[in-house]
């Protein structure tokens, strides 16, 4: 399959067809979950293909909501989420090092790293393709030139090449919202409480009106380098 040729015929289409075209060139394909518009990539899947497989991450520092989203989620649409949890050891070493907070001193990124990326390698390892809820709109910075359809650069390797889908990226927050309104799509809670991306507890707080969607993420850093390490290939060198 050649990409660039699938990127020239799906850019500029809408969620629904790009969502089609990657379900029907992969079986081993994988939705990764965490959020609003997550969900409504699994609502908009499930009306494709009823065999989707949906995955998420469990950080262990997840709000108590969040939890009982994921948890909703898997009971509204009568699906299996795969949760995915960071692997213990090094885990362990990392917090006995530097403590539950040493992300406010030296950065997000070894934290995420252990919490989020390693876990995601070993699920992306084992799946051909896998499809996210970015946004160009969500980060100026580090999201604007997001393609529909691409080489996951972060965790393909020379023995396994990686595809990733982003259908939502040329809608905006209000499409979103929009969408979840219409189609009565479960949401996380915290929404209604001025959280508007939503990730670990202690790296996420609600904004203030009219504050861009992503101040309220690993707020003490620099807005260009608001990436866990998941999508790590938008941040620019």
């Amino acid at each position: 399959m050649n990409i660039q040729n699938l990127q020239t015929e799906l850019v500029g289409k809408n969620p629904r067809v790009i969502l089609k075209a990657a379900l029907a060139q992969f079986d081993n394909i994988a939705i990764s979950f965490s959020g609003a518009e997550d969900v409504v990539l699994i609502d908009l899947a499930l009306n494709i293909r009823k065999d989707i497989h949906v995955f998420c991450l469990d950080t262990g520092r997840l709000h108590p909501e969040t939890y009982r989203f994921i948890e909703q989620v898997r009971k509204h649409y009568g699906i299996e989420i795969e949760v995915l949890s960071p692997n213990h050891e090094l885990l362990d070493d990392f917090v006995k090092e530097k403590g539950l907070f040493s992300f406010y001193e030296d950065g997000h990124s070894q934290c995420c790293g252990i919490r989020k990326v390693e876990p995601l390698r070993r699920k992306l390892a084992k799946v051909d393709a896998w499809i996210t809820g970015q946004r160009k709109d969500q980060s100026v910075d580090t999201r604007a030139d997001i393609p529909e359809v691409q080489i996951d650069g972060a965790f393909s390797t020379p023995e396994h090449t990686l595809v990733k889908f982003n259908p939502l990226l040329n809608w905006t927050s209000a499409q979103v919202w929009d969408y979840i309104e219409a189609y009565q799509v479960p949401y996380n809670p915290l929404h209604q409480h001025g959280f508007t991306s939503i990730g670990c507890e202690p790296c996420t707080r609600p904004v203030l009106p009219n504050q861009h969607e992503r101040v309220g993420r690993w707020w003490w850093e620099d807005n260009a380098k608001k990436e866990c390490g998941l999508h790590a290939t938008n941040v620019k060198k």
